[in-house]
């Protein structure tokens, strides 16, 4: 960022922030004439430009909720909500739901098991629905297409009258209740034995939307998708006020793959619906009530994306994420019923940041399925919901809470020392051989929209004596330092629980009132640690890591992901060997 100035101007720089926030509009609203004003121009943008940009932005967003009120009191449309922080509710339910449609997946090694959670989620989502709307939520397509015999009886106990899964699940469902499939699977209501009706959606034609139509033309993409429907139809004619053609798509993806957002396909869509007296479109609220529903007795726990769950659990990174939100959950459950009086306030922020943690997004990129630039933001933000949770009820965050859960990140090298070394600490390199066999920590990251070229810390070097830990810190640029108003370095260190150090970059020494470490900083950052102080028996693996802060704005890590592990040995039972 810093070289920016030096290749654009403040102009260009300008130019480059309106479009960004232009190139977003919908083409549906390009015809408006500050938007058209904004294309025509097309540079050259003033800061005036640029802040009415924004407004209108956030008042075509203030739209929203009242057109989608209008909409569902004309009962033009139907409103579905997914539990609140979009959680797999069958995996919150029970992580073994994973081995009904996949028997010998490995799972996480905590099995997480909480009901209760899951109706909290859907829960959370009613309330929501109600404020906005001032009427009872009736109807949920879950978090993927979500689904389980659990979930159908805490979604029916939390209000819910209707609920929608994928025909492939409904397909295992019946085979799971040892019916004749022949005879029962058809495109109509059902109806689960604690009277929560069920729609299961047509998988072909709805993957065909989200799939496969953004590569027709729009006339041709219509016509294919009117002639399924019309198949479908010949095929149930002798039950057809009992037939429904249930056409859900997860999530808004597919349109961005259309020409012009899909506005061509969707209104000759409409149009031909319109048109077609054979067709009758109703909301899913209308099907439910008008439709006579067939029995299910059985759901088999699946989702929308290969009626399994494999997405979000099973692979390595996904049990690690798992096990890692079931400590925390415990640590909040036994620590809110051994302190009754603590802050709850804090406790209740404790339970948000688990209950945003069950979102199904985390996982959804661990594992081999979703990698890209952002897997590794994704993974931080999740394993700080987690710390956030230690935070609020001010004990130590676990260290493996700093360890990255997605394995493709640093390339990184640890090299060990060579001999007991005891330097001075002092700030500066006092003679050319003084860290001469430390052992070294340096970091190296490649195709990584995460990579910073303008770091400040470069190298660690780290050495011991039978009574201390020596830590050096190499800065590739103190002068830079003098840019922030009040620098100061975090050194986070310990092994099962942490420690944190905070040193003041404005101070040049530092000596802890027990003598537990020692700070300096001149040239460079050295810091003295009390092997006693830092392991009970003064020998074991330690991880450090070390942060850099302007006031509470974070400026750099490192490493940027995880921590470095060192390895004290027992005194007088070193082993070394010569580089």
């Amino acid at each position: 960022q810093d070289i920016l100035p030096e290749l654009f101007s403040s102009e260009e720089m300008r130019d480059v922030q309106v479009w960004s926030n232009l190139i977003w509009v919908d083409p549906l609203f390009r015809t408006d004439k500050f938007i058209r004003y904004l294309f025509d121009k097309k540079r050259h943008f003033t800061e005036d430009d640029k802040h009415n940009l924004l407004s209108w932005q956030l008042q075509l967003l203030k739209r929203i909720i009242p057109t989608y009120r209008k909409l569902y009191q004309c009962n033009k449309i139907d409103i579905s909500f997914t539990p609140y922080y979009h959680p797999i509710l069958p995996l919150l339910c029970d992580t073994n739901s994973a081995r009904e449609a996949l028997p010998k997946i490995k799972l996480p090694e905590k099995r997480f098991a909480h009901p209760e959670d899951a109706y909290h989620q859907i829960r959370m989502a009613c309330e929501k629905f109600e404020f906005l709307f001032d009427e009872k939520l009736e109807g949920m397509w879950p978090s993927e297409g979500s689904i389980s015999e659990e979930t159908a009886e805490i979604a029916a106990k939390a209000g819910i009258k209707w609920m929608a899964g994928d025909d492939q699940v409904l397909y295992h469902s019946l085979s799971k209740a040892k019916v004749d499939i022949g005879s029962n699977y058809s495109p109509t209501v059902y109806e689960y034995k604690n009277g929560l009706r069920m729609l299961f959606r047509n998988h072909v034609i709805s993957d065909r939307i989200g799939f496969v139509y953004s590569g027709m033309a729009p006339d041709v993409a219509v016509k294919d998708f009117i002639s399924n429907i019309m198949n479908i139809r010949e095929n149930n004619i002798n039950n057809l006020d009992n037939t429904i053609v249930t056409i859900i798509m997860d999530g808004e993806n597919a349109w961005e793959y259309f020409p012009n957002d899909g506005n061509e396909f969707l209104n000759l869509l409409y149009q031909e619906l319109e048109r077609n007296s054979l067709i009758e479109t109703v909301t899913i609220s209308e099907a439910v009530k008008q439709i006579h529903p067939k029995r299910i007795d059985a759901i088999q726990a699946g989702s929308w994306v290969n009626h399994n769950f494999r997405i979000w659990i099973g692979h390595p990174e996904d049990n690690l994420a798992w096990d890692l939100l079931s400590q925390a959950r415990i640590t909040l459950v036994e620590f809110e019923q051994q302190n009754p009086a603590f802050d709850r306030e804090k406790i209740k922020k404790a339970w948000q940041q688990i209950y945003i943690a069950e979102g199904s997004d985390w996982c959804w990129w661990y594992g081999d399925e979703h990698r890209q630039n952002s897997n590794e933001l994704f993974d931080e933000l999740y394993r700080k919901h987690l710390q956030a949770v230690y935070e609020y009820l001010d004990l130590d965050i676990p260290i493996n809470l700093f360890n990255p859960i997605y394995k493709d990140v640093s390339k990184a090298a640890i090299i060990k020392p060579d001999n007991l070394l005891s330097p001075q600490v002092d700030g500066i390199l006092s003679h050319f051989y003084e860290w001469s066999g430390a052992g070294y920590f340096f970091e190296e990251k490649q195709g990584n929209a995460m990579h910073r070229s303008d770091r400040l810390f470069s190298k660690v070097y780290y050495a011991f004596d039978h009574k201390n830990l020596y830590l050096r810190l190499d800065i590739t640029e103190i002068g830079r330092l003098k840019e922030f108003t009040s620098p100061h370095l975090t050194l986070v260190i310990g092994n099962s629980v942490l420690k944190k150090v905070d040193f003041d970059l404005q101070k040049h020494k530092i000596i802890d009132d027990n003598g537990y470490f020692i700070f300096a900083f001149k040239e460079l950052i050295e810091i003295t640690l009390e092997r006693n102080w830092l392991l009970e028996e003064g020998s074991g693996k330690i991880r450090i890591s070390f942060i850099l802060n302007d006031g509470k704005n974070t400026i750099e890590s490192l490493p940027e992901q995880g921590t470095i592990e060192i390895e004290l040995p027992e005194r007088n039972k070193e082993l070394f060997w010569p580089s």
